[in-house]
């Protein structure tokens, strides 16, 4: 008994159809293989699902495999570089592989000096220019803080800072009032006779 024509149309049940799409994929996949290997020749599948996912198979020119086995092979070596230059696995490395390792990592940390300066440099450029579009003499300020001479106080032309008196004794006394009550103990007077140990017979 023969097998029964297949009718081309969608399959409506869910299940059943993801069941066929897998089934004829690896089906189409499978003869692909063999189509390359039997035949010599090249060929490029792509299989794209109902849900988007992708299936590809293809058969790369020796050329074409020997630049992505080479392509394969330094990236596994600047993948072990990157790791080293992070400070990891360093234990296979030899002495001279240790000192050119240290080389790269002092070049590295210069550039990153010089490169924190120029951008230093640049953003005081940018403040000086921002301070002087605002009418702030940086000159004049920088002058003022470096003389000795009594500073003139901001915003006033009239009002100084003048050096102390360098003789306190001429300093002038100014009236002084007190208000409230003072409360002062008063002496006791000079004439109330003391108490003594001496009898007034030593003085007869």
């Amino acid at each position: 008994m023969g097998r029964g024509k297949v009718v081309l149309r969608r399959i409506e049940n869910k299940i059943n159809r993801q069941v066929t799409f897998s089934k004829r994929r690896n089906g189409l996949l499978k003869k692909a293989e063999e189509l390359s290997v039997l035949c010599d020749a090249e060929v490029a599948l792509v299989i794209f699902s109902s849900r988007g996912k992708l299936f590809t198979f293809g058969i790369l020119p020796k050329p074409l495999n020997d630049i992505k086995g080479a392509l394969h092979i330094k990236m596994k070596m600047l993948i072990v570089k990157l790791r080293n230059l992070n400070g990891e696995d360093l234990g296979p490395l030899n002495i001279k592989e240790l000192q050119s390792l240290e080389k790269k990592v002092e070049g590295a940390l210069s550039q990153v000096r010089e490169r924190k300066e120029r951008y230093l440099g640049d953003l005081n450029k940018q403040l000086i220019l921002k301070l002087e579009a605002d009418g702030f003499n940086l000159k004049a300020f920088e002058s003022l803080w470096g003389s000795d001479t009594p500073y003139t106080a901001a915003g006033s032309g009239n009002f100084s800072l003048q050096p102390s008196q360098s003789n306190p004794m001429e300093f002038q006394a100014e009236p002084f009032l007190q208000i409230g009550y003072n409360h002062q103990v008063q002496a006791e007077p000079s004439n109330v006779p003391r108490e003594t140990n001496f009898t007034q017979g030593w003085f007869d």
